[in-house]
């Protein structure tokens, strides 16, 4: 029993450390070290419950009970882990169009004022040739 306990302390200091590197690590990093985390907790209740399975005639029914709920528990946090994350595509996605759009809109506004302003260079132009003409017959 005390054996457990020790490698739960172990297992625990092991986690900590990782966290304390993981939060240092740029957002590829990141992301690769959470798949590796979901893998070793995947695989960790897989031995769990192959290993419970070996044993199931000396283990008591509600035990088994257990296991099922905390592999249903990881699943539903894995499924709420994904969920999140498709949230936040979501949601970024939705910021780049609008940003997008927002740039486009500028690029028609200035595109709209360019020909305002070569418009009335072309009426300006227009009039001073008109005036050179009419200064030129004057004379």
């Amino acid at each position: 029993m005390s054996a457990d306990f020790s490698q739960l302390t172990e297992k625990v200091n092991e986690a900590q450390a990782e966290i304390k590197d993981t939060m240092r690590m740029g957002r590829d990093a990141l992301r690769a070290q959470v798949e590796q985390a979901q893998t070793k907790a995947e695989q960790q209740a897989g031995e769990i419950k192959a290993k419970a399975a070996q044993t199931k005639d000396q283990a008591a029914a509600g035990w088994q009970g257990v296991q099922d709920r905390w592999q249903a528990h990881i699943a539903q946090l894995h499924q709420r882990t994904a969920d999140m994350k498709a949230e936040r595509d979501l949601r970024k996605a939705q910021a780049r169009a609008e940003q997008a759009e927002e740039n486009a809109e500028d690029a028609i506004n200035f595109a709209i004022s360019a020909v305002q302003e070569a418009e009335a260079a072309v009426l300006d132009a227009a009039l001073a040739r008109a005036d050179a003409d009419d200064l030129a017959g004057a004379s």
